[in-house]
């Protein structure tokens, strides 16, 4: 297999992904209290959960290991994505920051300033693969085993065990235990370092030589059964946000059996289908996947201080579709007209 054909399907899950955390983000900031805790809020939080955020760590993890990257690139890029991360939480929190110091809400700005969200989550990753990768070997058992032990060790801490410590702010990215604290480095490093280590275990067997073995579509069968025999688990741990912020290492477990049949559909879904528009969309989203991430969530958390908990269904759909589609064009336009490009053309003509 081509490693143009076998990128395919990460590109497409990470811009699906990304669509999901749309939606899910509009569900949290925007509908009405009682929409929320429906039925309708429930499926959109379960839908936001482990097919958003956990994909795309794995995919990053997974590409990750394409990249070949020194431990210093990957330290270096790591804190540009957190600091990015700051930035981002500074402009998509702007409208709120502003009615703080402006006028006088009385709401703790520093908790959404340093709020602990996957750009900063990613940063952390990329200078924590930096470390492990100088006493690592490049094996993919090794890696596996790391992700089971950093989601363990997230049953040492509690939610909001670290409100009032004197290091809140720095324990926040990287256990956790505060209500700021979405994406903690333990235990969601598990899942980039659960993606390198699939990668390295295919670079080993070929993924489609793995795929068509007898004992691993076994395997699916048995996870399928227990995935739909503990449907309830996984629902209750992906709708209390709390929970799902700060799982363990069984919801790791149940995350990755889901993400391993998850892909694993849209891979067979891919192969017996045509180059439909919705495989390029996705695939284009996913090659995209930063630069529609933060353009979404400047878009949603700005209107989010205006619209918090007020609009229906019927909204919901519509916000989901504008914001998309402005996103999706925004995006577009970003990949084709850069503005760095912009600006060395600018140098070159003023030279």
């Amino acid at each position: 297999m081509k490693e143009k054909e076998r990128l395919e399907i990460p590109d497409i899950v990470k811009g699906l992904a990304v669509v999901l955390m749309v939606q899910v983000h509009l569900t949290e900031l925007f509908v009405r209290e009682d929409i929320y805790k429906s039925a309708f809020g429930i499926v959109s939080l379960f839908w936001g959960g482990i097919p958003a955020a956990p994909v795309f760590m794995v995919m990053m993890g997974y590409f990750l290991a394409f990249g070949k990257k020194s431990s210093s690139d990957m330290a270096k890029r790591g804190i540009r994505l957190f600091i990015g991360g700051i930035v981002l939480n500074i402009g998509l929190n702007a409208h709120l920051l502003y009615n703080i110091m402006f006028k006088g809400w009385e709401i703790n700005p520093w908790h959404y300033i340093f709020g602990v969200d996957i750009l900063t989550l990613a940063g952390l990753s990329l200078i924590s693969f930096a470390l492990v990768k100088t006493v690592m070997k490049n094996e993919y058992w090794q890696y596996l085993i790391l992700a089971l032990v950093i989601a363990a060790i997230s049953n040492l801490f509690t939610p909001t065990q670290f409100e009032a410590h004197p290091t809140n702010y720095v324990l926040a990215f990287l256990v956790g235990g505060t209500s700021w604290a979405y994406f903690p480095l333990i235990p969601w490093l598990a899942y980039p370092l659960l993606g390198y280590g699939f990668k390295l275990l295919t670079d080993k067997i070929p993924l489609y030589t793995l795929i068509q073995s007898i004992w691993i579509k076994i395997m699916f069968g048995v996870i399928a059964v227990i995935l739909i025999y503990s449907l309830q688990f996984g629902i209750d741990m992906s709708t209390n946000l709390s929970d799902y912020y700060h799982h363990d290492l069984l919801f790791f477990l149940w995350s990755t059996g889901f993400i391993i049949l998850w892909i694993y559909t849209f891979s067979y879904l891919k192969n017996i289908s045509s180059n439909t528009s919705f495989w390029v969309f996705f695939k284009f989203l996913g090659k995209n996947v930063t630069t529609f991430y933060v353009l979404q969530w400047l878009i949603i958390g700005n209107l989010g201080t205006v619209l918090f908990q007020t609009q229906d269904i019927t909204d919901w759909v519509f916000w989901f579709f504008i914001i998309s589609i402005v996103a999706t064009v925004l995006t577009y336009l970003w990949a084709k007209y850069p503005m760095k490009n912009t600006i060395l053309k600018k140098k070159r003509i003023s030279a």
